[in-house]
C-alpha cells in the first residue's frame, strides 16, 4: 500500500514544513534530528492537522486534495496511532485502555485474542496502567492501536522514553507486527539502531525538509550529502581529493594517505570530495596475508578502544583518523590495546564520496 504526500505545507515555527514523497515499504521510517518536523508531519498524515496546501493518498483514497476542498477527518481514516506519550488512560485497567473507542475487535486477525498473544499481554489485562513497566505500557499502546483494524500504522518515537535494553526487547515486537499483520507502518524516529533494525525504505527530515528518500541501506551507506552522513552518524567523515579516475574507481589523497573509491555517484569533474566510511565496514586485522576482496589496506595504529554498545570502537590512525567497530571476542583475539600496530582493510564500495 503505497502513501502520497504531493507537495505538502505546514508552517510550523521557526519553519514552514514543506514536504513531496512516496512511502511504499513495510515500514518507512521518518528519519530525523529533534525539531525536525517529524511529529507534524505523522499529524497531518493522522488527520489531527490540516496542511495549508497539498495532496494526501492513502493507496487508491485521497485523504487530502487543499485545492479540491478535500479534507476525511481523522476518525474515517482507519489509522493507528500511537503518540509519542502513549496517551493511555491511568484511571482503567489495561483491557479498558485496549478496547476503549472500538470495542473487543472483530473475530479476525484484529481481534482482542488474537493482538493480546501477538503482543504477550494476556497476564496483563486485568491491571491498572500504573502497575506497568515502561515497555509493557508500550505493547498495551501498540494493542490498542492494533485494534482498529488499521490500514496504515503511525508510530511516533514509540520507543523513545526506553532505554537499549528494552529497546531491544520491544523491536522484535514491531517487527511480530509487521509479518504478522501486514500493516504498513509510517515510523518517525531519530534512532540508528531502530531504523537499521525496522525499516526497509526511510524519509530523512531536516528543519521541514526531505533531504532524502531511499531504502535505508542506501541512506545510510550513501548519504546525499554531508548534512545527510551527520544525521545517520557516519563514523568517518575526512576531505580528500582525488588523484586518478579509471574504470569507475576513484584513488583519494587524505593526506598521506591513498584510497580506492566507487566514483559512481559524483558529479563530472568533483574532485574535493568528503570521504565517508562507516565504522561497521573498516576489518580490523594483525596482518594482510588472509585472502580478501577489500582494495584498501592500510598500515594503522590503534589510538584508543571505548565501548559501543554490543560492540567496541577502535579508533585508528592510517595518516588520517578511522574508527572502526570490533566485537570483544575480536579485541581479545587480535589483542587490540593502544600503540597495537594492525592493518585496516576497507572495500572499495564502502568508502562513499560526496562532493565538496
Amino acid at each position: 500500500m503505497s502513501l502520497i504526500l504531493e507537495n505538502i505545507s505546514l508552517r510550523v515555527a521557526p519553519f514552514v514544513l514543506d514536504v513531496d514523497f512516496a512511502a511504499r515499504g513495510r515500514v518507512t521510517a521518518i528519519f530525523g534530528p529533534s525539531g525536525s518536523g517529524k511529529t507534524s508531519l505523522l499529524e497531518l498524515v493522522a488527520g489531527l492537522r490540516r496542511p495549508e496546501s497539498g495532496r494526501i493518498q492513502l493507496a487508491d483514497e485521497t485523504l487530502v486534495d487543499v485545492e479540491h476542498g478535500l479534507f476525511v477527518p481523522a476518525r474515517n481514516r482507519r489509522m493507528g496511532y500511537v503518540p509519542q506519550d502513549l496517551a493511555l488512560f491511568p484511571h482503567l485497567s489495561v483491557k479498558q485502555n485496549v478496547i476503549y473507542g472500538h470495542g473487543p475487535g472483530s473475530a479476525g486477525q484484529f481481534s482482542l485474542a488474537h493482538v493480546s498473544n501477538v503482543l504477550e499481554i494476556e497476564r496483563l489485562l486485568s491491571r491498572r496502567v500504573t502497575q506497568l513497566s515502561g515497555g509493557e505500557k508500550q505493547r498495551v499502546a501498540l494493542a490498542r492501536a492494533l485494534l482498529t483494524s488499521p490500514r496504515l500504522l503511525l508510530l511516533d518515537e514509540p520507543l523513545a522514553s526506553l532505554d537499549q535494553s528494552l529497546k531491544t526487547k520491544i523491536l522484535p515486537y514491531l517487527a511480530r507486527i509487521r509479518d504478522e499483520f501486514s500493516v504498513p507502518m509510517l515510523y518517525v524516529t531519530h534512532d540508528r539502531f531502530e531504523t537499521l533494525s525496522l525499516a526497509d525504505e526511510m524519509v530523512v527530515l531536516v528543519n521541514g525538509q526531505v533531504v532524502q528518500t531511499g531504502s535505508v541501506r542506501a541512506v545510510f551507506n550513501r548519504p546525499a550529502n554531508l548534512q545527510v552522513a551527520s544525521i545517520v552518524t557516519i563514523e568517518t567523515v575526512q576531505p580528500g581529493r582525488i588523484i586518478e579516475l579509471t574504470h569507475g574507481l576513484a584513488t583519494v589523497e587524505i593526506g598521506q594517505a591513498r584510497l580506492r573509491a566507487v566514483d559512481a555517484d559524483l558529479e563530472t569533474g568533483a574532485l574535493e570530495v568528503y570521504v565517508c566510511i562507516r565504522a561497521e565496514d573498516v576489518i580490523v586485522a594483525r596482518g594482510t596475508d588472509a585472502p580478501t576482496s577489500a582494495r584498501n589496506h592500510l598500515a594503522a595504529k590503534v589510538i584508543a578502544i571505548t565501548p559501543a554498545g554490543a560492540f567496541m570502537r577502535v579508533e585508528l590512525d592510517c595518516g588520517f583518523s578511522l574508527a572502526a567497530l570490533v566485537t570483544s571476542q575480536a579485541c581479545e583475539e587480535l589483542e587490540l590495546k593502544p600503540g597495537s600496530g594492525v592493518f585496516a582493510l576497507v572495500k572499495a564500495p564502502h568508502v562513499h564520496l560526496i562532493a565538496r
